[in-house]
C-alpha cells in the first residue's frame, strides 16, 4: 500500500522563495518509492505575491493550499496546516529552505522502522546569526528547561516528521495560545533528533525580529511554566522580611542614637527599588492573566479565506452562470 507524506509549509511573504521550495521538494521525491507527497502551503496573510505563486503551484495535482483572511502567525499557520493534512505521515518545513528537505528520506526511513514516532531536527550551529542574538537565544533554551517540566531542546526546529498517531495528539491540543516546540515535548511519543549545521535561508529576508524572537519567548514560558508567578510570590515574603528587619534596625538605632530621619536619599532609592519589583510582580501576574483572558474568549485560532477548493467551486460557479 502506497503511504502518504503531507508537507505543511507556514508562508508569510515568501514570494522570493516558494518555487525554489517547490523545485526542491520535486528533486526529493524521486529518492522515493511507493510515497506520495502532499505539499500544504499556508498563506498567512502574506502581502506580496506569495497567494498567487500558490494559485499556481496549485495546478499541480501535489499542491494545496490554505489561505488566511490577515496574519495570524506562524503557529496559527502550522495548526492549520496540520488539520489540512491528510497523509501518513506530515512534516513541518519552511519556506526559505532552512530546514533541509535531503532529511526528508531519513525521516521517513526512521519512522518506517517502527522504533520512533517524530523525528525532529536541530541546529548544532548558529553560523550566519548576529552574535548577540545566538547568545540570548543559548540563554532562553537554559531558563526554559531551568523553569519548565517540559524539555525545549537547545537549537530545535520546528522542522519534524510526525506519524499520524501524533499529528491527532498535537491536534487536540486546541489551545490560542500556541507554542508548538512545547507541545510537540508535551504530548509526548518517542522522538529521534537530527542534527546538521545551520542553513542561511535560501532568498528574502527573515520574518523574525530580535523584539518579536523575545516577545515569543516570554510567551512560551508563560504558557509551560508557573515559576515567575512563584518567584513574584518568593520576592513579596523576602520583601516583608527585609522590611521587618529594617523596622527593628529603625527602632534600635532611634532608642540608641535618638535619630531616625537621617538618610533621606537612600529611602528614596530603596522607595523607588520596591515599586520596581512591586511593578515587575505586577507585570508577571498580568501576563499570565492576558493569555486566561485570551482563552476564555474561545476565539478560533485562524480564520480561511481562501482554499484551492474554494477557489475551484467559485470557478465552475462562475462557468455554470
Amino acid at each position: 500500500m502506497m503511504k502518504k507524506i503531507s508537507l505543511v509549509v507556514p508562508c508569510y511573504n515568501e514570494e522570493a522563495v516558494i518555487k525554489l521550495f517547490y523545485a526542491e521538494i520535486q528533486k526529493i521525491e524521486k529518492n522515493f518509492t511507493d510515497v506520495e507527497f502532499e505539499i500544504i502551503f499556508i498563506n498567512d496573510g502574506s502581502r506580496d505575491k506569495t497567494l498567487e505563486l500558490m494559485r499556481e503551484l496549485s495546478k499541480n495535482d501535489d499542491v494545496r493550499y490554505v489561505s488566511f483572511s490577515r496574519n495570524f502567525g506562524k503557529e496559527a499557520a502550522m495548526y492549520a496546516g496540520l488539520e489540512a493534512s491528510s497523509g501518513d505521515y506530515v512534516a513541518i518545513m519552511d519556506a526559505d529552505l532552512q530546514d533541509p528537505p535531503a532529511l526528508l528520506k531519513e525521516m521517513y526511513e526512521i519512522l518506517e522502522s517502527g522504533e520512533y514516532d517524530s523525528v525532529a531536527t536541530r541546529r548544532v550551529t548558529r553560523k550566519g546569526e548576529p552574535v548577540i542574538r545566538s547568545f540570548f537565544a543559548r540563554l532562553y533554551y537554559k531558563i526554559i528547561n531551568k523553569i519548565s517540566k517540559t524539555e525545549i531542546v537547545d537549537g530545535a526546529r520546528d522542522f519534524r516528521l510526525m506519524t499520524r498517531q501524533m499529528v491527532n495528539a498535537v491536534l487536540e491540543v486546541k489551545e490560542y495560545n500556541r507554542f508548538s516546540k512545547g507541545i510537540f515535548s508535551w504530548v509526548g511519543f518517542r522522538t529521534k533528533w537530527l542534527e546538521y549545521e545551520n542553513i542561511e535561508r535560501a532568498a528574502g529576508e527573515t520574518k523574525w525580529s530580535f523584539w518579536k524572537l523575545f516577545l515569543y519567548s516570554l510567551d512560551s514560558i508563560v504558557a509551560f511554566s508557573t515559576v515567575p508567578l512563584s518567584i513574584a510570590s518568593v520576592m513579596g515574603i523576602l520583601f516583608c522580611f527585609v522590611a521587618f528587619l529594617m523596622i527593628i534596625f529603625v527602632i534600635v538605632r532611634t532608642l540608641i542614637y535618638g535619630d531616625p530621619t537621617s538618610g533621606w536619599p537612600s529611602m528614596v532609592c530603596i522607595m523607588f527599588f520596591i515599586g520596581g519589583v512591586q511593578l515587575l510582580c505586577i507585570g508577571i501576574i498580568g501576563q499570565y492573566l492576558s493569555k486566561a483572558y485570551l482563552e476564555v474568549k474561545r476565539r478560533p485560532i485562524y480564520i480561511v479565506a481562501e482554499t484551492e477548493e474554494s477557489k475551484i467551486r467559485a470557478k465552475n460557479d462562475d462557468e455554470v452562470i
